[in-house]
């Protein structure tokens, strides 16, 4: 008994120790700026649509470039942790993972506004946390999918002292879009773009929050890259069922239409490459024809061209607060909801995977304190951003969170290289869409594409594991293999024996383990998982837990990945045994070190 209260007594040490370190890692090694008026920082955030990291589109962006990356930071190793629409962007706003939201899907039953609803998170994230520290907040485009012209007002999204919110059906209408202001009726602007109508409410908004004399948080959701989509119902105002909704590429302004007329997605070594890749259903595409690769560039090149309006739009808002005077105490975060992939792996125009395309996303930070013509990879993903924006508010931080505050200064991003975690939690439920061309061995819906995932990311490995709800794996090792063109876990691949210098099993062991912690994670384990693992807490690391100390312990004790069956949305039962922690199961064990 005495051993275990010792790891019990080691383990609570160090979860204090920890949290006192937490200033370091917060936006700045600053006291919280917790001021009154104008001496609080503003907040303004732009959340694009399925723009692509990996596919260089912020090349073609120069104002972002101008304004942005030239004086704030980019973080090259930040993630979405579901790489589609809806259920990433409530992560995004409560900073829970989609399986503690419960949000998983664009449409109900598992997903949506009405579901967001439902789960009672409509009073439970960001702008009503924003509220109660005493910021006016503003909002203008895309919050989330199933936000209707039916369901805006059942109830209002909650929080916003301003708002002029894109509607569904008309979303993704670019020259057809509906907005819906406060408490009014929706407002069509058919015939006018979708982006520079937001890009006026924006200015508008930012003058309204200027004079109100108060911090502010503006959030600006411009629909582009996003396709383009119609229905025939949409003209009535109605929904269509997804199978009947017809994807086209990205519509830009008119004045962009003649531009990159070269352009062409990269030629990577994973773009439409001769050999399959990936597992399920991935594994077996056939490899796309010229029709198709000339269909998928004129994609890539709409994708651009829709951006360009969103590029303009930073430029107008940047400006707009140096003629206010209040850029200096701005912050202003620029990401996407998920990224992109063209194909890559031979898949069409779409998103839902776990490959780099689809989750590895830009976000770039700039403001007070935040160093300028800087590049970072430290892990981040997007459940870190509400603890980020509160810190940053110097409001208190939520123990529910499943991500940690980004840290925004030189000082807190060097501390962060060798002390923060180096993993995402990746997951997703439900169908993948096929957003390019429709054809009869690549239909508009791929069902069973319900996976769990990671990435683990340290100074001597980067890694890929996934598993499929058909329990096929896949493992990727990324400083050899980049383009993820070789599972190390499929049959059809080259047998390997080793990974990272040691055997492979042991290697897939430990990730096995460590997914089975993060599946089902909440809160501090989602941060800490290791801590859950090895509760002394002198595991913090995929190297620390590679000890041969454990060996015993990962062969015999530890539990492994396996769905009972695939499912459309998240549903505990479907996937298969859940970690649960009992720290007390080692007085049992003669080895119980091996459990510290």
């Amino acid at each position: 008994m005495s051993y275990v209260l010792v790891t019990l007594l080691l383990a609570s040490l160090t979860s204090q120790i920890q949290a006192s370190w937490t200033g370091i890692f917060g936006p700045v090694n600053q006291q919280p700026l917790v001021g009154s008026g104008r001496s609080r920082p503003n907040i303004v955030f732009i959340l694009t649509d399925d723009q692509d990291l990996h596919m260089q589109s912020l090349d073609y962006m120069p104002f972002v470039k101008k304004h942005l990356v030239n004086h704030g930071t980019s973080f090259r190793k930040h993630f979405c942790t579901t790489a589609l629409c809806c259920p990433s962007r409530v992560s995004l706003w409560t900073g829970k993972a989609a399986h503690n939201t419960n949000v998983t899907d664009v449409s109900p039953p598992y997903g949506g506004y009405p579901k967001f609803v439902s789960q009672g998170l409509n009073k439970k994230y960001l702008p009503v946390w924003l509220q109660g520290a005493g910021y006016n907040t503003y909002y203008t485009g895309k919050l989330f999918n199933a936000h209707s012209v039916d369901t805006y007002d059942s109830p209002f999204a909650a929080g916003w002292t301003g708002s002029d919110f894109l509607l569904d059906p008309f979303t993704y209408w670019y020259m057809n879009s509906t907005y819906q202001r406060n408490r009014d009726p929706p407002v069509s602007y058919e015939g006018q773009y979708s982006v520079d109508v937001l890009a006026g409410k924006a200015l508008g908004f930012l003058d309204e929050a200027y004079e109100a004399g108060k911090p502010f948080f503006l959030g600006l959701a411009p629909v582009a890259p996003h396709s383009d989509i119609q229905s025939p119902n949409f003209k009535h105002g109605n929904h269509s069922n997804l199978t009947e909704v017809q994807f086209g590429p990205p519509v830009s302004a008119k004045r962009h239409a003649h531009l990159f007329e070269d352009a062409k997605v990269p030629r990577t070594a994973n773009f439409n490459p001769d050999k399959p890749s990936g597992a399920s259903w991935v594994r077996n595409l056939r490899k796309q024809g010229p029709d198709v690769i000339e269909y998928n560039d004129h994609f890539y090149v709409q994708r651009l061209r829709a951006l360009q309006s969103v590029d303009e739009l930073v430029d107008s808002v940047v400006r707009r607060l140096e003629e206010l005077d209040i850029l200096d105490n701005t912050y202003i975060i620029y990401s996407t909801d998920n990224g992109y992939h063209i194909g890559q792996h031979r898949l069409h125009p779409s998103k839902q995977c776990a490959f780099e395309e689809d989750i590895n996303i830009p976000l770039i930070i700039r403001g007070p304190g935040v160093p300028e013509k800087f590049t970072t990879d430290i892990v981040t993903a997007h459940t870190d951003l509400a603890p980020t924006l509160l810190k940053i508010a110097g409001a208190p931080l939520r123990d529910d969170f499943d991500g940690l505050a980004i840290p925004l200064t030189q000082d807190g991003l060097d501390l962060a290289k060798d002390e923060r975690h180096e993993h995402v939690t990746v997951e997703h439920w439900g169908f993948g869409a096929n957003e390019g061309k429709i054809l009869d061995w690549y239909p508009i819906f791929r069902l069973n594409n319900t996976y769990k995932a990671m990435r683990v990311i340290g100074k001597s490995y980067n890694l890929l594991y996934q598993v499929w709800c058909n329990n096929e794996h896949e493992l990727y090792d990324l400083t050899t293999d980049p383009g993820q063109m070789v599972n190390l876990l499929h049959p059809d691949e080259r047998s390997v024996e080793t990974l990272l210098g040691l055997p492979l099993k042991k290697v897939v062991k430990r990730l096995d383990s460590l997914l089975f912690v993060l599946k089902t994670c909440r809160a501090e384990t989602c941060i800490h998982p290791w801590r859950a693992l090895h509760p002394g807490g002198n595991v913090e690391s995929l190297k620390d837990a590679l000890s041969p100390r454990f060996d015993a312990f990962y062969e015999t004790e530890a539990q492994s990945i396996k769905f009972d069956r695939c499912e459309a949305g998240y549903i505990p039962e479907a996937e298969g045994a859940q970690f649960k922690q009992s720290v007390f199961e080692a007085e049992l064990d003669p080895n119980w070190h091996e459990w510290t």
